[in-house]
């Protein structure tokens, strides 16, 4: 038995699932140094098969309901421009978000918009109780768009994780269910 996938949309943006057909988009934008760069888990150099094995992580997730993963999309004509996600905690009531913007988007508040819709879904519609998000240290403007979204800074996790060979710092924020519902009444 299949659910349907969630349909989101904004004044700018439609988040909605990823398809086969958006690999060579993903491929381009996420092989980009400067986005590999300023995420966990995007690898550079960027191949199709990265792309095709995260397509398929994100499906099986979906089905388990333990990842639903968004392509963000202009409203105007469905280019793909990033993507945003939440890898959900079912035990603990909580999700932990993610997202990258395609560099040829970044400064023109898409990121900002879309973490508002992901986070509107996440407690109204999977009643989840707390969503937390990360950001390396390296990259403030992500922490900006948390905080432009009401997320609370947590604190700084000293060189969590490795990558690249360099043990990097994150920066964690949260919402609880209550934070955002206060923000939002």
């Amino acid at each position: 038995m299949s659910k349907e996938f969630p349909h989101l949309l904004t004044d700018r943006l439609c988040l909605n699932k990823l398809q086969s057909a958006d690999i060579n988009a993903i491929v381009e934008m996420a092989g980009n140094k400067n986005v590999s760069k300023n995420t966990l888990n995007i690898p550079h150099p960027y191949e199709p098969e990265h792309a095709r094995a995260w397509l398929n992580m994100i499906d099986e997730g979906f089905e388990k309901g333990t990842i639903t993963t968004f392509g963000i999309r202009l409203n105007t004509d469905q280019s793909l421009i990033g993507a945003i996600g939440l890898r959900i905690e079912p035990r603990f009531n909580r999700a932990e978000l993610g997202y990258w913007i395609g560099e040829g988007y970044w400064n023109k508040g898409y990121a900002t918009e879309a973490l508002a819709a992901a986070l509107k879904f996440g407690f109204l519609e999977l009643k989840l109780n707390k969503i937390l998000a990360t950001h390396l240290v390296e990259n403030p403007a992500s922490g900006r768009v948390m905080i432009k979204n009401g997320m609370i800074k947590e604190g700084e996790l000293k060189e969590h994780i490795l990558k690249n060979d360099v043990y990097l710092s994150l920066v964690q924020y949260r919402l609880t269910r209550q934070e955002y519902l206060s923000l939002n009444s």
